[in-house]
């Protein structure tokens, strides 16, 4: 059966993942699963409760704070490694170029230089983008990604050890390459790697490395470990133990608690101190002074002792800060919007091509980069007069930077003696370099050149982000925000009169504005600036600024990582639902069509059904046909004191057959009076307790059913939608497991003469269970049978169907289920919801064919 392109329902092009045509926007794709973070309480698990005591659970809590602290520590050495090995290049670098630079001004030979500096970015970015091609995932920030895994959703390939290997090297490159990328953006994405894997104790990469470490074997544990590791990226990146943790808590980590805050707090700490110590012994060499807290320092601020009027910030200048806000959240949704123009124009014309062309598109990127940047810094720039504080190095600077690496910093390309270029001060040096220039530099910067270097680090930063190199976008846009905060400074003292202003004050505020304009996030990133500063007394101008430049930049555009989640076609959910989506149910937006396991199966039925469906989860049910009339007493179920309406019980068939009648609507006040029509009156002068049969029924073994055909074309309604008694839910990954350890037993004997499975056997596979089509047919016994019921779980989270949207969402994010069962009233399953029928996208559609129906 085809469909018609021209007449596909927003329904279809949810399900599919395609583009709609009139607002170009990408929907969520089916293909992304959730994690299973809600405990599936089976039999083997509840073996393992039995043997649990009190000191077994202390030992496996220390253990936990144990992997919690080389999370941390090994975070931290992954930081210091990066660093070391930028710096190490950059050095390298500028230090070939600038000699050439001043050699070639004397003899004409600039293009000499220029070659020379091509030449290492070129190289260097090559390098990185031929990594992005061994592990596409490390390319980007990868920030995107781990907040789409703390969310609850499975990004193939994020959290392996591939990933962290080609991330590092990859942003190592790209950083040193000269492109306008940072590494604190890769480091968060690094440190949630390290989380994932460490407690693992194995990795796919190096299959022969194998410890028998059997604690951590669920997607519960690694969540928690992957939220500890990108708040230890944070911390490590920034110097912010605080903002680490509440990074972690708002991206995205749905189910928390106090001892989880713990956990993550300490990893940051150790995060932090571990990069803290190694940095200050290797750079400074006093070990254990601890003096350089994060890879990206922002110094002290403060006002020379000399400058009595000089003050960090006054009320006044709130008002000044409220419009930077404004302003450097509508450059934050301009930025934003660019870059996703560009992003979807490398979706459709860069990534179907050949891999080179995404390489050759890294390296024509570079090679603009590197002209742009040479050019500018010799010919764009202003000499200007350097002050006596810089000639002599202030206390600020020299606290973060020796007195040596100061004046590198300053490049006096073409200027006679005691001025500077101010144009290649900027552009020439490393942007951690930049940003400390333009946050402590006490002579000015002309104007002209920090608009220049404005407008064209913002093209170029935009350009780079999204090309296949490991990049950050931290470093960039607090650069291109502190030379725009920079720039007002210079406006209000030069021609407004404001002579009081600290000039560093406006560049970090700036920085925050266009910073929060892009990223929006609010709670987290007051608190990294905070911290990053080390002055609580930013604390109030910074929360303002962000929060304003995040309202101002929500008025037009998402943040630019739920722009570039939302192009990934990634099914995330926010934090809540619109007010609005309560007018839907349950019923309204679950999946009727259900593929379904009996208690005990056919070996040949799992198989088919494993093979020629797509899902990772089956409810277990048995038949309650025959049953019928001893449930459905005429119009009424009768127990004692209470009566069920037997016409406010949905069924399947009920549900199908409104749906299969109108593809318009199905409101959930026609869906509460839905009656079966073919089920017979029985004589209302019977008065059992039917209740009472109910509760005996319940304790009897499950009956013996083996369906040997799947459901055919001639079957009724009813017949393909028959009323099915749910038992529990059992994942694809557990049957499979069941296959290839032969757990089943034949028609001949007993289910109690099936092989039992522990639970360390079940999750031996963990991360990784064999797939179904891997699976040698031959060694089956196609008319064996396997009882599933002591694997399953059997009382996972339901709803029923009348439950408003509002409280199934709340549920389902809150507890970081992947499947919620819909039961109604007399315990048959109706329907199940995932997190595809809770994303946006989907309700919005749901909701339009709820307002079509009235």
């Amino acid at each position: 059966m085809t469909v018609d392109p021209h007449h596909i329902t927003p329904i279809q092009k949810t399900i599919l993942g395609e583009t709609q045509e009139e607002e170009d926007e990408i929907l969520p794709r089916k293909d992304y699963e959730s994690l299973d973070y809600d405990r599936c309480i089976n039999d083997p698990y509840l073996e393992v409760l039995e043997t649990m005591d009190n000191k077994k659970g202390r030992r496996y809590e220390a253990v936990k704070w144990m992997m919690v602290f080389a999370i941390g520590v090994c975070t931290g050495l992954v930081g210091l490694f990066v660093d070391f090995f930028v710096r190490l290049f950059t050095q390298l670098k500028f230090g070939v170029v600038q000699a050439s630079v001043e050699e070639c001004s004397q003899k004409g030979c600039l293009a000499l230089s220029l070659l020379e500096l091509l030449g290492f970015n070129l190289t260097f970015v090559f390098f990185a983008s031929l990594l992005v091609l061994i592990e596409p995932v490390a390319a980007g920030s990868g920030i995107p990604e781990i907040k789409c895994y703390l969310n609850g959703v499975k990004v193939p390939g994020i959290v392996r050890l591939r990933t962290l290997l080609c991330k590092v090297f990859g942003v190592l490159f790209s950083v040193a390459g000269g492109l306008f990328v940072g590494k604190e953006g890769p480091m968060i994405h690094s440190g949630a790697v390290v989380g994932a894997g460490l407690p693992q104790f194995q990795s796919l990469s190096l299959r022969k490395i194998q410890f028998n470490f059997p604690y951590f074997r669920s997607d519960r544990d690694k969540r928690d470990f992957v939220s500890a590791g990108a708040a230890a990226g944070v911390a490590a990146a920034f110097g912010a133990p605080i903002g680490g943790t509440l990074f972690s808590l708002e991206e995205g980590s749905s189910f928390w608690n106090q001892g989880l805050t713990w956990k993550v707090l300490f990893c940051s700490m150790s995060a932090t101190f571990t990069l803290n110590f190694f940095r200050s012994g290797i750079q400074f060499g006093s070990w254990g002074s601890f003096q350089l807290p994060g890879l990206l320092n922002f110094g002290e601020f403060k006002c020379s002792d000399s400058d009595k009027k000089c003050h960090l910030w006054t009320a006044m200048d709130l008002g000044f800060f409220v419009v930077m806000g404004v302003v450097g959240g509508l450059l934050g949704a301009t930025f934003n919007c660019l870059n996703k123009r560009l992003a979807k124009y490398r979706v459709r014309n860069v990534h179907p091509k050949p891999k080179l062309v995404r390489v050759l598109e890294s390296l024509l990127v570079s090679l603009v980069t590197t002209v742009v940047v040479f050019v500018a810094s010799m010919v764009l720039g202003e000499c200007r007069q350097m002050s006596s504080a810089s000639q002599v190095g202030n206390d600020s600077f020299a606290l973060q930077v020796t007195s040596e690496e100061e004046n590198s910093s300053i490049k006096t390309f073409f200027c006679p003696n005691e001025t500077y270029n101010d144009m290649a001060t900027l552009f020439f040096n490393s942007q951690e370099s930049g940003i400390l220039q333009l946050f402590h530099q006490d002579s000015t910067f002309s104007p002209i050149t920090l608009a220049l270097f404005f407008v064209l680090y913002f093209v170029l930063a935009c350009w780079t982000y999204g090309i296949s190199v490991p990049s950050g976008l931290f470093v960039p846009s607090l650069l291109c925000g502190a030379a725009f905060g920079r720039l007002v400074a210079n406006v209000l003292k030069s021609y407004v009169g404001l002579g009081h202003i600290y000039s560093g004050t406006f560049a970090l505020i700036g920085a925050a504005a266009f910073l929060g304009g892009v990223v929006r996030m609010s709670i987290s990133l007051t608190v990294i600036l905070i911290e990053s500063t080390s002055e609580i007394t930013y604390g109030l101008p910074i929360m303002v600024t962000l929060m304003v430049a995040k309202w101002t930049g929500d008025f037009f555009n998402k943040g630019i990582y739920d722009i570039h989640v939302g192009l990934r076609g990634v099914p995330l959910l926010e934090w809540e639902t619109e007010v609005e989506m309560d007018k839907l149910r349950a019923s309204d937006i679950m999946e009727p069509n259900l593929t379904y396991v009996y208690p005990h199966t056919r070996i040949q039925s799992l198989v088919s059904i494993l093979r020629t469906t797509v899902h990772h989860a089956f409810p277990v049910v048995t038949e309650n046909r025959g049953n019928e009339k001893e449930f459905m007493k005429g119009n009424q179920l009768i127990s004692n004191n209470i009566k069920y309406k037997k016409c406010s019980i949905l069924t399947r068939a009920g549900e199908q057959r409104r749906r299969s009648q109108s593809m318009k609507s199905y409101p959930s006040s026609e869906l509460r009076n839905v009656c079966d029509e073919h089920v017979t009156s029985g004589d209302p002068g019977e008065k059992e307790d039917l209740l009472q049969q109910m509760l005996e029924r319940r304790y009897t073994p499950y009956p013996n059913l083996y369906p040997d055909q799947s459901p055919s074309e001639d079957w009724t309604m009813e017949e393909r939608f028959r009323p099915l008694t749910f038992h529990g839910l059992i994942l694809r990954s557990q049957l499979v497991t069941l296959l290839v350890r032969g757990v089943c037993y034949s028609e001949s004997q007993s289910s109690a003469s099936q092989p039992r499975l522990s639970y360390a056997e079940m999750a031996e596979d963990y991360p990784r269970y064999p797939d179904i089509h891997d699976l040698d047919l031959t060694l089956l016994n196609p008319r064996m049978i396997v009882d599933v019921t002591p694997y399953m779980n059997p009382a996972p989270f339901t709803v029923s169907p009348n439950t408003h949207v509002s409280q199934v969402f709340n549920l389902f994010r809150t507890m970081g289920l992947r499947h919620l069962p819909v039961v109604n009233a007399v315990g048959e399953i109706v329907g199940v919801i995932t997190r595809h029928n809770l994303t946006r996208e989907f309700l919005q559609a749901r909701l339009r064919q709820h307002y079509q129906s009235l």
